[in-house]
């Protein structure tokens, strides 16, 4: 617990996939500090469970259900945000899935979908978030990436595709949107011990990956910057990191 901060507190966040892993913590931190939290997460009973821990802590958190790859669902969200007072001091675009086949071997539906929820989701919800934070002068996107989007492995290619273009597309929004006063920095973390690993590699060496509480500090590096400097890239490895470099 690092306390309230001033760069932070009173500020209000929406962070995807928030229910639990990385976004869990990324919402405890932002709380931590005094600010405010909408948790949204396809999951809903993992969105309110996350808001209700924070509620208990002190925290100003509510809970919402989204698919973030439903342009539909993103609309009613900022269509919420907005009947709430339609400030957004920064949006953490982390809800992502994976799929490990072989690509011969992947459902075209299943690779569609990583595509949908890792890349197409992140552009969804900047482009609904983007003009709150214009009509203010001021917010802060953070994209999620991964080693994933610097190497490649096997059997990963609908991840490794979609984590390449959101370091890409997180990249041109740096350039695009620093006129207007908004910052945008991608996160691009290494493996950490999240349900994202842990419930689908059942022999995985836990020793090799990070707490991602490391990875949620990060997130609040970036964010807690002087108005002159962003940081459009920063990369967060577990000491024994196996795909960098």
């Amino acid at each position: 617990m690092q306390g309230k901060d001033p760069l932070l507190s009173g500020k209000r966040y929406l962070v995807t996939g928030g229910g639990r892993g990385l976004g869990g913590e990324i919402c405890k931190m932002l709380g931590d500090a005094g600010a405010s939290v909408i948790v949204a997460d396809v999951d809903e009973r993992l969105a309110h469970q996350c808001a209700e821990g924070l509620r208990g802590a002190g925290v100003d958190a509510r809970a919402v259900c989204i698919d973030v790859s439903d342009p539909g669902s993103v609309s009613q969200l900022f269509r919420e945000v907005a009947r709430d007072g339609g400030r957004l001091d920064g949006l953490i675009n982390n809800a992502a899935i994976d799929i490990t086949l072989p690509v011969e071997e992947v459902d075209t539906e299943q690779w569609r979908r990583v595509l949908m929820v890792n890349l197409y989701g992140p552009y969804l919800l900047s482009h609904g978030a983007v003009p709150l934070m214009k009509a203010q002068r001021s917010g802060h996107i953070v994209n999620i990436a991964s080693t994933a989007s610097k190497r490649a492995w096997p059997n990963a290619s609908a991840y490794h595709a979609t984590k390449w273009g959101i370091l890409g597309f997180s990249h041109a929004l740096h350039a695009e949107l620093r006129p207007h006063g908004i910052k945008v920095s991608a996160v691009v973390a290494g493996g950490m011990r999240t349900p994202f690993l842990l419930d689908r590699f059942a022999d995985i060496d836990t020793s090799t990956l990070q707490d991602p509480a490391n990875v949620a500090r990060a997130v609040r590096f970036v964010l807690t910057q002087p108005d002159e400097t962003v940081i459009p890239e920063v990369m967060v490895l577990p000491m024994k990191e196996t795909s960098w470099p």
